[in-house]
């Protein structure tokens, strides 16, 4: 089932990343299909251990048979909790794969791809209340306007959601082909693809609080990566990668480094990546969704 529910992008690069140690516990926040994860499996001992974690219900029937395996079912924005209950204070490398996998976009119910007919839902973790629709039933104009301008950069932004607001008032907009009819004068022709993408990329993030969720993540992992341990972080847009470029270098999201009472940078973790690591032409060439991912690793000091 994994090799159609995701293709791992960058499969060999996030391994050289973690520099696995073969007895060591390593985390793939992010499971999925569980391509990664079987991968680092391979590399580990028999005494080494994965912990898994993914909140998608789906992602579920993907479970490794393996002694050496752990699964949790939860959000990794509630990484350090889960792994003290696991009896782990400490890991030798975090591995995050950002993207909403293939199996998603491609799982009509899901409401996560525009080519599909669907109730607006989004929802990673089906346990949530907050969709897409409830959003567009109930979220201001104003902050509407703030979702799409920052979460999908949409040119057109407050247009789009004064749109929103006034066809709602005389019906509830529910389903993707009811959205679409509702703002198609505010989509660029020749652009459909790219303008609903961008859309739904700001109303997922919202529904999920991805950004909330990565940047308490991020900064669990300074306390839960063992000193020389590897943190391996791809993202696929500008508003995941930036966070995570920060974080590595800095120790923090915004301002510059802290510095100690002798003007030693106080950071938790060494640049091992000067640039983003990207796809090689021939991954490309097989696997269009590659594009836009970006790898950072950092060491922790």
């Amino acid at each position: 089932m994994e090799n159609n529910y995701h293709v791992p992008v960058m499969l060999q690069e996030c391994l050289d990343g973690l520099a696995i140690n073969p007895s060591g516990v390593y985390v793939d926040v992010t499971f999925g299909g569980g391509g990664h994860s079987r991968e680092i499996l391979k590399k580990l001992g028999k005494d080494g251990v994965l912990i898994a974690f993914d909140q998608d219900p789906d992602a579920q029937r993907n479970k490794i048979d393996d002694p050496r395996f752990k699964f949790v079912d939860q959000n990794f924005g509630f990484l350090k909790n889960n792994l003290r209950l696991l009896g782990y204070k400490q890991v030798d490398g975090i591995l995050a794969d950002l993207g909403v996998s293939s199996h998603q976009f491609n799982e009509p119910s899901r409401g996560f791809s525009t080519r599909f007919d669907a109730d607006l839902d989004m929802r990673m973790d089906q346990q949530r209340s907050l969709t897409a629709a409830v959003i567009l039933n109930t979220y201001d104009e104003d902050k509407l306007h703030k979702i799409f301008g920052i979460y999908g950069e949409v040119k057109n932004a407050k247009s789009l959601a004064r749109t929103i607001v006034t066809a709602r008032i005389s019906q509830p907009i529910t389903t993707l082909e009811g959205f679409k009819a509702v703002i198609a004068s505010h989509i660029p022709k020749g652009k459909e693809n790219k303008y609903m993408a961008q859309v739904f990329q700001a109303l997922r993030i919202e529904v999920n609080a991805e950004i909330d969720v990565l940047e308490s993540f991020l900064e669990q992992t300074a306390s839960v990566i063992k000193p020389g341990g590897r943190l391996v972080v791809m993202s696929y847009h500008s508003l995941e990668d930036r966070p995570v470029k920060s974080f590595i270098a800095k120790g923090k999201f915004r301002g510059e480094v802290e510095k100690d009472f002798f003007g030693n940078e106080q950071k938790p973790f060494k640049v091992i990546t000067r640039k983003a690591v990207i796809a090689s032409d021939e991954e490309l060439a097989v696997n269009s969704r590659a594009r836009s991912a970006k790898l950072r690793i950092g060491e922790k000091l």
